[in-house]
Order: structure tokens, then C-alpha cells, then sequence
């Protein structure tokens, strides 16, 4: 590169970003509740990030007061209440159960799903298209989803048959999951069984009974408690060998077996749009909800071996990422 087009180039670069920082300063602050079942880093920074991209930055013009479950003797609905009582422009919520407290602690907050399961089914907004009230947000969808990973799972494990589902037993989503997949298990001539857990602290008890009564594999479904708590999840299906489907990704990035699903962490990102129209003015009701546009399907094939499986070349080729 010749000189004098490095030295353009550097200037139009700092031109960019004083330009952008400018616009940074002119935005108002703006104040944000955050309730989650737990504190999850990965998913946090994919907030933060979405909003940074859109000119908001935590401890310049943009303030969080984040409320978690996990630890707390107070409800959801305590924590939600708190959030609404501090004024805040909007609340982000992350998993069904807080968007079911927020929703009946507020009906004039904006609130953010980033995300949530199927806020149709559970009844938070009235249609996807147009939500009503004032919610939307991102959402990972619903139980035709369950019916496929059924179907890769199988394919990809071959021989399993006796199938723990684990769901958490606070959470309505895995309920509607779970409804959903029993005639998908029954075509394929699978037997499952729903495990739900009431904290992370029930998980080793919970695999010893899984293996104790002859099941052969888990499928884990979404959600918030099980995300944050994924590397003792991967690690007690290791140590019971039990070959595991996951919905996000992160799962078998982390060492599990296989997964199927949205990326969360890009939901979540995606959910920092809605927060920023909301606070240019939009209201929820006439802001769609957004659902995946791009299902992964990511195979840890490191795990497979330890594991003593030999996951088939045609299921191998139709991953988005094989991690070997």
C-alpha cells in the first residue's frame, strides 16, 4: 500500500469512529432492567454487544440493573416487581419463567424477550405478527423442533431407545416441549420419560436415576437454568456415558455430543434491535416477534469416540460444524 493511501486511510478511520462517538454521546442514557434465572457471561456480552452496535454502551449513556434467580430467596415475581419499582425504559428478560413475572408485574414497561421459548403457545402475546400488550422480543420457537432433533438424534446415535428428556420444572416451555415430542417418540418407536429439574443442585441425583432405570441417552431441553449450569450437564452425561442431544449449540461446543437449534447468543444480540426501537419510540404491540431464521446442526465428534459411537457419514454431512 503506498503511503499516502495508508494516511488517507487512517484518517477516514478516526474520522469514523470520532463520528461515532459523537453519536454515542448525543443519545440519551437510557436505563435497562435485566432478569434472568441465572448470570450467564456468554449471554450478557451478546447483549452488550448488540447494543454497543447500536450505539448504547454500559457506563456511558446506558445503565443495566441486572436481577437473577439463582441464589435468591425471592421469586421472579419479587425480582420483577423490584425491576418495574426502579422505572427502568424497558425490561430484558431471558427464559419463560421471568417473561411470565415481568408480564404480570407490568402492562406499561416495554419488555424485551432476548429470548424466550414460545411466548404464543404460553400465552404472552397474542399473535407473533402483531404481540398486543407490551411485549417482543426474540423467541427460539416451539415443538415442531423437538419432533426434529428427535429425528437426528436417533439417526445419528443409532440403537438408542430408552430416552430421558430433562426439563426444568419451573419453566412452562419444557411442559409444551414435552406435550409436543411424546407422538414424535412414539412413531419412532422411542420410549421417553420427562426428568424435571427444580435446581442445578438435583442434577448428579437425577443422572444416577436415568442410569439406574436402563435409559440409553437425553435430550436436554432449552433453557436458561440449563445454559448456565451446561458444563456440569456435559459433564455428568461424560461421566455416566450417556449420549446427549442439546438444543444450543454452546452445549457441543463445550464437550457435548450433538446439538440442534438457533444460535442463542445471536438471538440474544438480535434482541438489542428491539430494546433500541423501543427506546426511539416504537411500542411493543406493533413490533413483530422475531424467530430463527437459521437452525445449526453442530456434532462433537471428539465426544462420539469417547463415547463408543459411530455417528453415520450422512449425518456427518449435513452438520453446519463438526468439532473433531
Amino acid at each position: 500500500m503506498r503511503r499516502r493511501d495508508f494516511i488517507a486511510g487512517i484518517a477516514g478511520s478516526t474520522a469514523a469512529r470520532s463520528l461515532a462517538a459523537r453519536a454515542q454521546q448525543a443519545l440519551p442514557t437510557a436505563r435497562l432492567g435485566y432478569l434472568a434465572p441465572a448470570s450467564d457471561p456468554h449471554l450478557i456480552q451478546a447483549l452488550r454487544r448488540g447494543l454497543r452496535d447500536l450505539g448504547y454502551v454500559e457506563g456511558q449513556n446506558l445503565a443495566i440493573e441486572y436481577r437473577f434467580a439463582h441464589g435468591q430467596s425471592r421469586t421472579y415475581d419479587e425480582l420483577a416487581a423490584e425491576l418495574v419499582r426502579l422505572g427502568p425504559d424497558a425490561l430484558v428478560v431471558v427464559g419463560t419463567p421471568p417473561a411470565l413475572a415481568a408480564k404480570r408485574q407490568t402492562t406499561t414497561v416495554p419488555i424485551i424477550m432476548a429470548p424466550v421459548g414460545d411466548p404464543l403457545h404460553l400465552g404472552l402475546v397474542a399473535t407473533l405478527a402483531r404481540p398486543g400488550g407490551n411485549i417482543t422480543g426474540v423467541t427460539l420457537f416451539g415443538s415442531e423442533l423437538g419432533h426434529k432433533r428427535l429425528e437426528i438424534f436417533k439417526e445419528a446415535a443409532t440403537g438408542i431407545r430408552r430416552i430421558a428428556v430433562l426439563g426444568e420444572v419451573d419453566n412452562p416451555y419444557s411442559r409444551f416441549v414435552w406435550d409436543g415430542i411424546q407422538p414424535t417418540g412414539r412413531t419412532l418407536g422411542m420410549d421417553l420419560r420427562l426428568f424435571e429439574m427444580a435446581d442445578t443442585s438435583d442434577l448428579p441425583t437425577m443422572f444416577s436415576t436415568m442410569v439406574r432405570d436402563g435409559f440409553d441417552a437425553l435430550s436436554v431441553l432449552a433453557g436458561a437454568k440449563f445454559y448456565a449450569a451446561r458444563r456440569q450437564i456435559i459433564g455428568l452425561a461424560a461421566t455416566n456415558r450417556l449420549p446427549t442431544m442439546y438444543e444450543e449449540r454452546e452445549f457441543a461446543e463445550d464437550g457435548g455430543l450433538i446439538s440442534y437449534g438457533p444460535n442463542v447468543a445471536d438471538m440474544t444480540r438480535r434482541g438489542a434491535s428491539f430494546i433500541v426501537k423501543v427506546l426511539n419510540g416504537a411500542k411493543p404491540a406493533d413490533l413483530p416477534i422475531e424467530q430463527p431464521t437459521k437452525l445449526e446442526l453442530v456434532i462433537n465428534l471428539k465426544t462420539a469416540k469417547k463415547l463408543g459411537l459411530d455417528i453415520p457419514p450422512t449425518v456427518v454431512a449435513r452438520a453446519d460444524e463438526v468439532i473433531e
